[in-house]
């Protein structure tokens, strides 16, 4: 039996949407319930007779077709399209049973499905001519959100239907306002990895809000860098800093990492090289309400590595620190103790935690060229070896850096990572456990193109690295 609830092909010559095309009318047979009391038992029984319909988003109790009925409450189950009320040999044994004490009534139902009721793949399948469709992909269904903005990538075979896409993500994504597609690759237009694009729908309107780990970003998406899929490599690193660590962020965008991680208490020096993802890293820290533990700076990446080791250093050494307010809890503590009678009691100080010395983590999150960055780690901690391990417990500081790589089904990308940084430093890394000298941890974040998968690269800072002379 042909599935009635399938779409008909629909093509559109003139690319126009024509939403009235989708509107179907489905031929149905509902059992009618005599004792609206029993619907929830006819329910399970015709269930378990695999009678009842079976299909996403439909709901199977209905009002009686009859409108009459209907008024005055009656209701129906609606029953698979093998059920046929002129055919009892259609029927269970428990449905004829029903049927001939009246306990059910067979009757015809007529499913009226509209536009609304197609998913979007449902209706690009119908739009777009197998031939047409990319051998690879098939019908395009990713796009990046951020905020009220969908982005989409859309490859050429794609493009002659880019505006009818568009249209229908807006009427399936009611969180969507507008759709824009890229038209030049990230990094090849700007070096601040800003893209040209178009708008297929919805205003020219790139000013969004975005939450992510408790927190509220807000950034004109064409003027920085974000990518909402890669909320999960956020948290992960985020979830490795602990309160009252630092954290150098030397490509730290519009803040994913860096507020985040002074939510927890961890001081993070935030830097970007873009005039304008300084300008909203800075405003997010300050919508977070974490200014006392992170701070925001517009250097080259280069340059700020060993400038952040240095002003940390002296930050401790001045006696910086982060002033943290009395919670409520704190405070109604302290009102009890006072009211069991011991009014001597001060009202509690605000918190005062110390910048440490010293930097436990780095983020590099420029997967483009960060690994090109690291030579300029030389020299980082010269003159203050007796900062770290053995002088101290201190262990030099873990650098985390993003990278792309050839995507493949074995462990080759891995080894080219640890290779390319081993290049960098002029210390041979192979891939394990970074807790071991000249040893990386490389995480597979995502595939990012057919071809191509981007990664995180952990690894311990090496003494003869930190400490050779600076060049």
């Amino acid at each position: 039996m042909m599935n009635p609830f399938r779409l008909p092909l629909i093509r559109s010559a003139t690319g126009a949407l024509d939403r009235s095309l989708f509107s179907k009318t489905v031929r149905l047979t509902a059992a009618a319930v005599a004792d609206n009391r029993r619907i929830a038992e006819w329910r399970h029984e015709l269930q378990r007779t695999r009678e009842i319909l079976v299909v996403d988003r439909i709901q199977v109790v209905r009002p009686h077709p009859d409108e009459a009925l209907a008024a005055r409450g009656s209701k129906c189950l609606l029953l698979d399209p093998k059920v046929q009320p002129a055919a009892p040999e259609t029927w269970s044994a428990p449905l004829r049973n029903a049927v001939e004490n009246k306990e059910l009534g067979l009757v015809p139902y007529e499913l009226a499905l509209n536009y609304d009721y197609w998913l979007y793949d449902d209706v690009m399948q119908a739009l777009i001519p197998p031939e047409k469709r990319d051998m690879h992909d098939g019908i395009p269904q990713g796009f990046n959100s951020v905020g009220h903005v969908a982005h989409l990538n859309l490859r050429e075979a794609y493009l002659p239907y880019k505006r009818l896409i568009a249209e229908v993500l807006l009427d399936k994504n009611p969180q969507i306002e507008t759709v824009i597609n890229k038209i030049a690759d990230v990094g090849t237009e700007s070096e601040f990895r800003t893209f040209a694009y178009e708008v297929l729908a919805g205003p020219d309107d790139l000013n969004v809000e975005v939450r992510e780990n408790e927190c509220v970003f807000r950034f004109d998406y064409s003027k920085v860098y974000w990518n909402s899929k890669l909320h999960g490599e956020h948290t992960r690193l985020i979830d490795m800093f602990k309160p009252g660590e630092v954290v150098c962020d030397v490509m730290a965008g519009i803040g994913p990492f860096a507020v985040p991680a002074g939510k927890k208490g961890v001081f993070v020096w935030a830097n970007d090289y873009n005039p304008e993802s300084y300008r909203y890293l800075d405003e997010n820290i300050k919508r977070n309400k974490v200014r006392e533990y992170v701070r925001a700076f517009n250097r080259d990446g280069r340059v700020f590595i060993r400038e952040a080791a240095d002003s940390i250093y002296a930050a401790n050494k001045n006696g910086e620190h982060a002033v943290v307010a009395i919670t409520r809890k704190e405070k109604r503590s302290t009102r009890h103790d006072a009211a069991k009678g011991d009014a001597a009691i001060p009202p509690p100080e605000p918190k005062r935690i110390p910048i440490p010395a010293t930097i436990s983590h780095f983020v590099m999150n420029l997967p483009a060229s960060a690994i090109t960055f690291l030579p300029h780690f030389r020299g980082l901690y010269a003159g203050h070896e007796e900062l770290f391990a053995p002088h101290t417990g201190t262990k030099l500081p873990v650098v985390h850096v993003h990278c792309f790589a050839p995507k493949a089904d074995d462990d080759g990308p891995i080894s080219e990572v640890c290779e390319r940084i081993s290049a960098e430093l002029d210390v041979k890394f192979l891939p394990g456990d970074p807790e071991e000298n000249g040893r990386a941890a490389v995480h597979n974040v995502r595939t990012v193109a057919p071809n191509k998968d981007m990664f995180c690269a952990s690894f311990r800072l090496p003494a003869e690295v930190a400490f050779a002379p600076r060049p």
